[in-house]
């Protein structure tokens, strides 16, 4: 029983650990200007830029078909 749960927090820390090496924690730092977006075709507008939506609240979603 002790030997099972060992193993089994062997292998959460070993996911926990690869999963969290491979963030880029720069990315989520606050206080740093968010990043321009790109990608398309924009369907509802013309292109937008980070500074034409500084002050708005944004949602942004994203799907894929495939």
């Amino acid at each position: 029983m002790v030997r099972r749960m060992v193993l089994w927090l062997g292998v959460g820390v070993t996911l926990a650990a690869v999963t969290l090496s491979g963030m880029d924690s720069r990315a989520f730092t606050p206080g740093r200007p968010a990043p321009e977006i790109s990608g398309g075709p924009w369907l509802n507008s013309q292109p937008l830029t980070v500074s034409d939506l500084k002050g708005r609240v944004v949602l942004l979603q994203f799907w894929t078909y495939g």
